[in-house]
């Protein structure tokens, strides 16, 4: 049911230069670094070993904490739906539903706050 979690670091480079060398026996890597145009001039980057689930950043609008978490969809009117049900509980909008083809072309995700400030997300990686 988790697609991929994230937290918030002071510092980029140094936990990069962690987590390069504790996740090498995992067998998992830095796979992707998000443009900064995308991130507000944040340092985003995802690790894992077939595609990014692990994601460090860091930035002024990022508090340390919050965090992220991102749920499966099975389908994209099941992010349709998790993104309207979570604003009718009371959550606040980060990202209407919708394609973010800058991590992959099938990314169809959307975002939002609960109470407590964290980043949530339900995202589908399927073409339809």
């Amino acid at each position: 049911m988790i697609d991929h979690l994230g937290i918030t670091v002071s510092d980029f480079d140094a936990s990069k230069a962690f987590y390069d060398k504790a996740m090498a026996p995992l067998g998992a890597a830095l796979l992707y670094m998000v443009p900064e145009e995308y991130t507000g001039g944040a340092k985003v980057g995802g690790y894992g070993r077939d595609r990014p689930v692990f994601w460090l950043s860091t930035g002024k609008d990022r508090p340390r904490d919050h965090q992220h978490v991102a749920f499966t969809a099975r389908s994209r009117a099941e992010v349709d739906a998790f993104h309207a049900a979570a604003l009718a509980a009371g959550g606040k909008d980060n990202g209407g539903p919708g394609l973010r083809p800058h991590y992959h072309p099938n990314y169809y995700g959307a975002f939002v706050f609960d109470p407590d400030g964290n980043n949530v997300e339900a995202v589908c990686h399927d073409p339809e």
